[in-house]
């Protein structure tokens, strides 16, 4: 499993359709994921990536891992209030998501799959 970039489009189709229903989570995913908002450019989301990638294959068919490029899909960061980056939205299954701003360790990342995705699954 690897982290999948995702257009507006796509997390529309596999994360959430804040469109249709923009006053209530409707997560539409099989399990749970993290989101991560980044930009090329970005020293910290550079820092984050490959994390992100061990972590993929760490938690394969347990959890799913995208990434946002908020500057090719500047709407769909703007619709999360995004303005700073990286920030890593956590989708558990049957409740509201959890933003975190700013980079992460693989301890912390690991820490909050575990109590905020898993819930010691």
């Amino acid at each position: 499993m690897k982290v999948t970039e995702l257009t507006k489009a796509e997390f529309l189709n596999k994360v959430a359709d804040y469109e249709t229903s923009p006053n209530e989570w409707k997560y539409k995913g099989e399990k749970p994921c993290i989101v991560d908002f980044y930009a090329t450019w970005c020293g910290p989301c550079k820092m984050v990536a490959p994390v992100l990638e061990e972590l993929a294959k760490e938690y394969e068919g347990k959890i799913d891992i995208y990434k946002v490029d908020t500057e090719k899909e500047e709407h769909l960061a703007a619709a999360f209030g995004i303005q700073s980056i990286p920030s890593l939205l956590f989708c558990p299954m049957n409740e509201k998501p959890q933003m975190a701003k700013g980079a992460m360790s693989k301890a912390d990342f690991k820490k909050a799959i575990n109590e905020v995705l898993l819930k010691g699954q």
